[in-house]
């Protein structure tokens, strides 16, 4: 593995049943990056991650923090400080802010500020005004911060954020940008997957474009953008 990288995945491989979604899919995370996965939806993308995570099986290998973690169930993988926030978010309804926070909480990594209740509530002050809510009682942009933000309190090292903007309301889609800069600029990697071009272009530093379960393109967010158009009017004109 090439030096300094956080998270790196080589020819992954995976199908639901008889059906393969993966064809060797490969990335590679640096300290401190946001790597965005761009498609349309079934591409793969969402797949890719929870690959990643241990949650489908899979062949291929991941590395974390250069550790080969392929072969690892998905919770010993969180362990190890892989953090993932599904697209379904999977709160707990019954539980409170503070206490769906509380179910995520992991001991703090070196050499990195330990994320707190406190921390997370500047973060999201929407979340620090409804603390005793429960989860269930919140609107879908509360809850996928909540998600987020329960996250966090595992303080890991690499973040797999799953269409993080996807039905949320265009305030809503500023704070969680918001949020991903200041995680950014605090050095943790994120990989995320997302279909909304304008909410890439503001966080992402690369993209990898993914169709029918491969990566057919890499770059800057303006070059897949621009590969995306031109696909667009080709099939157009077709």
């Amino acid at each position: 593995m090439s030096g300094g990288l956080q998270l790196e995945a080589q020819d992954l491989a995976a199908a639901y049943g008889r059906a393969q979604v993966l064809f060797g899919v490969s990335l590679a995370l640096a300290p401190g990056e946001v790597l965005a996965l761009v498609g349309r939806n079934g591409a793969g993308k969402s797949t890719t991650l929870k690959a990643i995570m241990g949650l489908v099986p899979a062949t291929g290998t991941v590395r974390l923090g250069g550790q080969d973690i392929a072969r690892l169930p998905a919770f010993e993988r969180a362990r190890l400080g892989l953090g993932y926030v599904p697209e379904d978010r999977r709160i707990f309804t019954d539980l409170t802010v503070l206490e769906n926070l509380e179910t995520g909480r992991r001991p703090p990594r070196s050499g990195r500020a330990p994320f707190t209740e406190a921390r997370l509530f500047a973060m999201f002050p929407n979340l620090a005004e409804m603390r005793h809510r429960r989860g269930g009682a919140m609107s879908g942009g509360e809850q996928q911060m909540l998600a987020l933000a329960r996250t966090l309190m595992g303080n890991p090292a690499v973040l797999l954020l799953d269409e993080p903007s996807e039905g949320l309301a265009p305030r809503i889609v500023a704070e969680m940008a918001k949020a991903v800069a200041a995680l950014k600029a605090e050095g943790l990697s994120i990989l995320v997957s997302e279909q909304n071009v304008a909410f890439t272009r503001a966080i992402a530093d690369r993209a990898l474009l993914i169709e029918r379960g491969a990566v057919r393109a890499a770059g800057s967010v303006g070059e897949i953008e621009a590969r995306l158009a031109a696909d667009a009017l080709g099939t157009d004109a077709q």
